[in-house]
Parts: C-alpha cells; structure tokens; sequence
C-alpha cells in the first residue's frame, strides 16, 4: 500500500487565501508606516534632550582624557554626530594646530611629525613611552598615554563647532636645560610666612606661661598647638619643593632621551618620510 502525501495542493484555496490575506496586510502596513512615524519623532525628541544634557554637563572647550572616559556609548554619539564629522586634509590640519597648542601648553607631551606614507599623509605623536598616529579619515591608533591624550584632541578637531586655538611660533618642547627646578614658588613662600607666625605666636604663648606665670594652662596648650601647626607647614613646604625637584629632572631626562634619539622609538610603526613645508605635497 503506497502512502499518500497529506500536504495539500500548494495551487488549492489559493484564491481565497490571498483574498483573505488582503485586509489583514493593508491593516497592518498602515499600523506599521504608524507605529514607524511615532518611534522616529519619539528617538528625535530623547536625542535632542541628551544632546542638551551632554552639552551642559561636558566642557568641549577643555575636553580630555578624562571626559572621554567617562562618556557613554550613546553620549559620544550624540556629541560627536559622524555625518557632521571633518575629514581629509583639513582634519589633519586642525589636528596638527591643536597638537601644537596642547604641547605648547604642556597638557601633551610627545615630538610631532606629519609623514607620508602609503601614499597617504599622517600626523604621528610619539614620546618614550607611547605614540599616537592620526589618519586623514579620523582613525587614531597607537599605545600609551599619548594615544590617551590625543583621542579626545581628534574629536574635537573634527568637530565644526569646535575653534582650534592659533599655535604659538615656539610650540615644541623644551630645551632640557631650561626647564625650571619647580613651581608654584609664590605659593611656598606665602605657607613659610603663616608657619613662622606660629611658631612664633607659640614661642611667646610658652614664653609668657614660663616666665611670668601668665595665662594658666590654656597658653601653653595652644602654644603648642602653635608650635605644631608650624612645623607641620615648614614639612609640608619641604616636602613639596623636593616634589618638584624630583618631577623636575624626571621630565628633563625624558626630554634629553628624546632630544639624543636619532630616530623613531622601534615601537612606533612608521616608516614613511617626514612631510614639510619645503617638500612637495604634490
């Protein structure tokens, strides 16, 4: 006995099932093109209030490494709108001023370089310890704190909003030998004065209790106190000025390990030549 399929005709009722078929889809596309219309309104209106949100909680005129992280995947989205985003030479361009800005100010340390290599030009950052290259299409690889600090550089350069400051004429780093024992030493002279004030108040509040029996025992106690507060200011003001010696000459040895090197670090994947304004862009 032979078995018989028991799928019907797929020609069978064909009719009536597209008849049926014809409200229930014009029904539905409707709701669709509908429901579309309403989750495209409702995704404008929550982008424009984190738009807001994010500009008024974020500094873009002083955007770093720090600000960067702490951004979510949907804040930089809405930030940093990629269809608005500067691209080619003229983003290389903005990137090199503010680099040099940034270097000049100190927030970026690294020698800047724009290379051409692959038939395509580059601007390359590298220090010691990290590198950071920046393509024409906005791409930024590299390692290190460089690449760190230069990420959020880029963002903001290929914004159109965004001003890129005029570098200075001597924007690059400095001659190690010029670089200044410390910092800030206004500020250490100001603590020294208070701290002599108390040691001296406190000399004369022991004093007077010593010598002329004045002031029972509340003057002592708070010439000590004096006295504490004294020393503990003088030891911080120490302190801090052999911080800076020391941060002083460890940025002097970087400088001077850059400055004695011939050529790029080996970990700086670049072996394109170096582009100028004498060479040919041609």
């Amino acid at each position: 006995m032979e078995d018989t399929p028991t799928r019907s005709d797929p020609d069978e009722g064909g009719d009536d099932r597209a008849e049926s078929s014809g409200p229930e889809s014009d029904g539905s596309d409707g709701g669709a093109v509908g429901s579309d219309a309403g989750a495209t309104d409702g995704d404008g209106t929550e982008l424009d209030a984190l738009r807001e949100r994010v500009d008024s909680e974020y500094d873009f005129d002083d955007f770093g490494p720090e600000d960067m992280a702490r951004m979510s995947a949907e804040e930089w989205d809405a930030a940093f709108d990629p269809d608005t985003w500067i691209t080619g030479a003229r983003l290389l361009e903005r990137v090199e001023a503010e680099l040099k800005s940034r270097i000049a100010r100190r927030e970026v340390f690294g020698l800047l370089e724009r290379v051409r290599e692959d038939g395509e030009e580059r601007i390359v950052v590298y220090s010691d310890e990290g590198y950071a290259i920046i393509r024409p299409s906005g791409e930024v690889s590299g390692r290190g704190t460089v690449l760190r600090d230069v990420e959020p550089i880029v963002a903001l350069a290929a914004m159109e909003s965004y001003e890129v400051p005029e570098p200075p004429e001597d924007w690059s780093l400095p001659h190690p030998d010029t670089v200044p024992e410390g910092t800030g030493e206004f500020g250490n002279l100001m603590i020294q004065v208070v701290a002599a004030i108390q040691l001296i108040a406190g000399v004369v509040l022991i004093g007077a209790r010593v010598l002329f029996g004045l002031g029972g025992i509340i003057a002592p106690a708070i010439g000590l106190l004096f006295l504490f507060v004294g020393v503990f200011l003088f030891a911080m003001v120490a302190n801090a000025r052999l911080s800076d010696r020391f941060r002083s000459e460890e940025y002097r040895n970087r400088l001077r390990a850059l400055r004695e090197a011939e050529e790029r670090p080996d970990f700086v994947p670049v072996d394109g030549e170096v582009v100028t304004d004498d060479t040919d862009t041609d």
